[in-house]
């Protein structure tokens, strides 16, 4: 080969190339091949000189070197990692879904019967409308502010189905950035750790609010109402309707009525993240409560609804973004500003969760037994709250104060545990967690309560 190489150097511009095994201006060498006089460059082509005879080798260089690897996502990276976990007595309270005392997976009977009601009807697969089916956005209004409220019977509300929670608000996070430029977004701190990526996203600022304290392991409610008069006026107010995540921490009835005061008074924009209606106390009329005191008021709202919890619908990713306007004009032209922000981003929303959930909201027996098996899961969930909190006050013999856990609602609890603390949590007892302390009540079971409160006590006092 070198041999080939060196005569090759030192011959002549008229020598045959056929004699060193050269056809038509390339050098076959095993697998590789050697190119000669390309006039053309390619950025992606090495070239090498060899005497007067140039050759170019190419080089897989991908045009996407200059991507770095993204972080795994905070939550859905805790479950990832649970999964190659073998110990026997790891939890995963990561991910916000609902789980039996057996730790399985549970479909609600009431979908069970919605789908089987689809199957018999051979309902077909036609592309929805950009804003949805519909029927489901029909009772998807009904159920958050009330068949009977003046707003749906004034066709005040624009509603159009999202991609579930999330989709609704990277629709209404577009919607602010396009018609209200320059608009921030106030976010509670701390909050789902998905509403910064989705603003981010949408190029909308943001701020956050005071919300949690850590003394108290409570609501910081002298710090919101201090921030929220703090902001320029117009601002849009991101509120969690009930069950707040990751904090588990609600305002008072009392409490809302002074931040909704504040907020008039400001002239903001209240913005509901309603993700937990009926799933976090069982009925869903008090989990819609502060939303219907603000619409109540008069007041223009923007309400993001999400079926993943409340009806099991994690995949179906159903939802839907609700704009409550001072008159039924402004409902329609802001409706079809949300269809026109739709169409590009994912033309229109899938079809099978949307008529299970208008199917259960709207025939009445279905209804009844949502509300039944609703009432049942939230009860799951605060028996293992009692539980839990029961474990950490036996066992713990330094006098501190647990009660907390059973003042916070809905799904999660916010434990208090810095990142080190939670880190002792994974690596130790194999209890799989968010950074921010945050555990997953609903991945619970009764059983596991001890052991979860002998990890919790061991990473509190053990741990700086």
């Amino acid at each position: 080969m070198a041999s080939s190489l060196l005569s090759l150097a030192s011959a002549s511009p008229s020598a045959s190339l056929s004699s060193h095994g050269i056809s038509k201006g390339k050098l076959n060498l095993g697998n590789a091949s050697l190119c000669f006089n390309k006039e053309k460059t390619n950025p992606f082509i090495k070239t090498k000189s060899f005497g007067r005879i140039s050759m170019v080798i190419t080089s897989n260089v991908s045009r996407f070197e200059g991507i770095t690897m993204a972080p795994p996502d905070p939550i859905l990276g805790v479950s990832e990692a649970f999964k190659a976990d073998n110990h026997e007595l790891k939890l995963n309270l990561g991910v916000g879904a609902y789980r039996t005392e057996e730790l399985q997976p549970y479909v609600l009977n009431v979908v069970k019967k919605a789908d089987k009601l689809l199957l018999e009807r051979g309902e077909n697969r036609e592309y929805l409308p950009i804003e949805g089916l519909a029927a489901f956005n029909k009772v998807t209004a009904e159920l958050l502010f009330g068949a009977d409220n003046p707003v749906i019977k004034q066709q005040r509300v624009a509603t159009v189905q999202g991609l579930s929670g999330t989709g609704s608000l990277r629709l209404a996070a577009a919607l602010i950035e396009r018609y209200f430029p320059g608009a921030k977004v106030l976010i509670s701190s701390p909050t789902w750790g998905n509403h910064k990526n989705i603003f981010n996203d949408a190029r909308v600022p943001w701020s956050e609010y005071r919300y949690y304290d850590p003394k108290t392991v409570g609501l910081d409610f002298e710090g919101m109402i201090a921030d929220i008069k703090a902001a320029s006026e117009g601002s849009f107010i991101l509120l969690h309707g009930c069950a707040h995540n990751p904090t588990g921490i609600d305002p008072t009835p009392e409490q809302w009525g002074i931040i909704a005061d504040v907020i008039q008074e400001k002239n903001h924009i209240p913005f509901f993240d309603i993700a937990y209606q009926g799933f976090a106390s069982g009925s869903l009329d008090t989990d819609a409560a502060s939303v219907r005191m603000f619409v109540a008021r008069g007041m223009e709202v923007i309400a993001a609804q999400s079926y993943s919890k409340n009806l099991g619908l994690y995949a179906e990713r159903i939802g839907a973004i609700n704009v409550v306007c001072s008159s039924p004009d402004a409902a329609s032209r802001v409706k079809s500003q949300l269809k026109r922000i739709a169409r590009p981003m994912y033309s229109n929303p899938p079809v099978h969760g949307a008529r299970i959930v208008a199917n259960v909201v709207g025939d009445p027996a279905l209804f009844k037994e949502w509300n039944v098996e609703m009432e049942m899961m939230a009860g799951r969930i605060k028996n293992v709250r009692q539980k839990l909190f029961d474990g950490l006050s036996s066992k713990d013999k330094s006098g501190k104060d647990w009660s907390f856990v059973l003042k916070q609602i809905g799904m999660f609890s916010f434990t208090g545990l810095n990142k080190a603390q939670c880190d002792n949590m994974t690596n130790k007892w194999h209890v799989y967690m968010t950074k921010d302390g945050r555990i997953s009540l609903a991945g619970l079971s009764l059983a596991k309560c001890e052991y979860l409160a002998d990890a919790i006590i061991d990473s509190y006092h053990n741990v700086g």
